[in-house]
């Protein structure tokens, strides 16, 4: 069985190692800080051999080189991560990329950036989504359009329901506080947003979450809901997204 070791990176990061004990892989699921990295990996008792990008931003792929130099691992990413730092393997949509004997695939999530990818593991239940969906949220629009990103979060959504998704920031309190805005009257989500706060209180992550929960609460994954799109305008879900996008970078 694979194991997840889930940490506190820069300021509001999560970093993940995915180490595999069969094989004795550990892959660095995006890189913050490699440094960390390298303190996590090494109080682990782990070595990476790998390193998976979603996408090029420093706080994904800022690392590489420091982990690269210590370890040797081998860079797995979009050919957008080629704007910090040279990758060893290219990958897209349909992808695999295996840790041992397990597989993930690749998926084009684009839209927070223009190659952003998440790696889905089905055997084992979880995918890493990087910036492209959060709990409760999406990632910024920073390079892409707006059906574009909806079309990505299809490939989200069609994902098994108890898929869990690991993002890679602590956003959740503030998302919440716009998707209550966004969906005032969504019983399910008042709910999941007192849990949320009653974790931050706690000092408690709020990541990893499941995908059935996101899909009942999140309202970035429900831009195709009459309810939503009677609230922010369009018969097109892409319109209502790209509104409900445009409203959490005002709010």
């Amino acid at each position: 069985m694979l194991q997840i070791h889930q940490f506190p990176c820069l300021t509001d990061n999560y970093g993940f190692l995915l180490h595999d004990p069969a094989s004795g892989e550990t892959a660095a699921i995006d890189t913050p800080d490699g440094a960390e990295y390298l303190r996590q990996a090494a109080a682990k008792g782990w070595t990476i051999t790998q390193i998976w990008n979603t996408h090029w931003h420093p706080d994904h792929a800022g690392g590489n080189a420091a982990i690269v130099e210590a370890t040797g691992a081998t860079v797995i990413a979009p050919q957008e991560v080629e704007r910090l730092a040279p990758i060893d393997r290219q990958i897209a949509e349909g992808d695999v990329v295996m840790l041992g004997e397990h597989e993930a695939r690749v998926i084009d999530v684009s839209g927070h950036t223009n190659g952003h990818i998440a790696y889905h593991l089905p055997a084992d239940g979880i995918a890493f989504v990087g910036d492209s969906v959060f709990a409760l949220g999406c990632g910024r629009m920073f390079e892409g359009e707006p059906a574009q990103f909806w079309d990505s979060l299809q490939r989200i959504k069609a994902l098994p329901a108890e898929t869990v998704l690991y993002c890679a920031h602590e956003y959740t309190q503030a998302n919440a506080r716009f998707a209550l805005h966004a969906d005032p009257g969504n019983t399910a989500l008042q709910t999941y947003a007192q849990e949320i706060d009653d974790k931050r209180a706690r000092g408690e992550p709020t990541v990893p979450t499941r995908l059935d929960r996101e899909l009942a609460t999140n309202p970035f994954l429900r831009a195709d809901e009459p309810a939503l799109q009677a609230r922010w305008g369009g018969e097109d879900p892409a319109q209502t997204f790209a509104a409900l996008r445009a409203g959490k970078d005002n709010f």
